[in-house]
């Protein structure tokens, strides 16, 4: 017993000193959110002589925040719906129904995980550029095509865990394909397709890379896109930039907790399985 308790403690202490060192940049990051930019250059480490939210007034006008919160809001459910519904359909279907071909897809799919996006970056720039396709419609469609890889590999392992008895007797009860799919499979992996769609939320939601190769422009910039307005050339408003920072993290750790309980349910019942 007493082996047990120190080592109990040994992994508290450890998980302690982690959890500190994980979550120390973001609590840097707001106290500096609350500085003045002399302050920071002094000493970032040190907390705000005064406490003002000025700096988080001036970041959301210059932001243009609810333009680009917008932006941000619209293109990630957009994509993360799309993901979600032809991942699922896509993971169903090669679990349900094996073939040769339906082997080779999933090992399509799978190896497309193992492809950087830089290595297709300029190509399907230019691809998408020649077919007009330099817009909001066209970035989520990327988003579409980049996300689904992962997803169906991830809904595929969890498809074989549920029992084919279910959709047996829907059939038997004259559902059809559809029917079947969406009445009896898709709540029973409601759990895995929360765990799926907070991936690809975070991804998208806090993606620069290719909404800048794409979107670049004002009226369709992403909340990312209108941070990088306070790093120039030859000065950092660290003061104005730290403020947005916060204001783009709030929504996307406000989803996260609203989604938690289903990630570690879904996590759980996977273990039972």
């Amino acid at each position: 017993m007493a082996k047990s308790r120190t080592k109990n403690i040994g992994f508290g202490i450890l998980g302690t000193i982690l959890a500190v060192i994980f979550i120390s940049p973001v609590l840097i990051l707001l106290n500096s959110s609350f500085k003045s930019l002399k302050e920071i250059y002094l000493d970032i480490l040190a907390l705000p002589q005064q406490f003002s939210f000025d700096n988080y007034k001036q970041a959301f006008e210059k932001l243009d925040f609810l333009s680009a919160f917008t932006n941000s809001l619209v293109i990630t459910v957009i994509a993360t719906v799309l993901i979600l519904l032809v991942s699922a359909m896509a993971a169903w279907v090669l679990v349900r129904y094996k073939t040769r071909c339906s082997k080779v897809l999933f090992l399509v799919f799978s190896s497309a995980l193992l492809i950087p996006f830089q290595c297709v970056m300029l190509p399907l720039v230019d691809f998408m550029s020649k077919m007009n396709l330099m817009n909001r419609p066209g970035l989520v469609f990327m988003y579409v095509g980049f996300g689904c890889s992962m997803s169906i590999v991830l809904l595929h392992g969890f498809i074989k865990n549920v029992p084919v008895e279910l959709e047996e007797a829907a059939t038997i009860d004259g559902c059809n394909m559809f029917q079947t799919f969406f009445y009896i499979v898709v709540p029973l992996l409601k759990t895995i397709l929360v765990t799926v769609a907070v991936i690809n939320v975070m991804w998208i939601w806090n993606d620069f890379l290719l909404p800048s190769l794409v979107i670049n422009k004002d009226g369709m910039q992403t909340l990312p896109l209108r941070t990088y307005l306070f790093f120039g050339q030859f000065t950092k408003k660290w003061d104005l930039a730290t403020a947005a920072l916060i204001l783009c993290m709030i929504p996307i750790i406000i989803f996260y907790l609203c989604c938690q309980k289903h990630i570690v349910k879904g996590i759980t019942d996977g273990a039972v399985k």
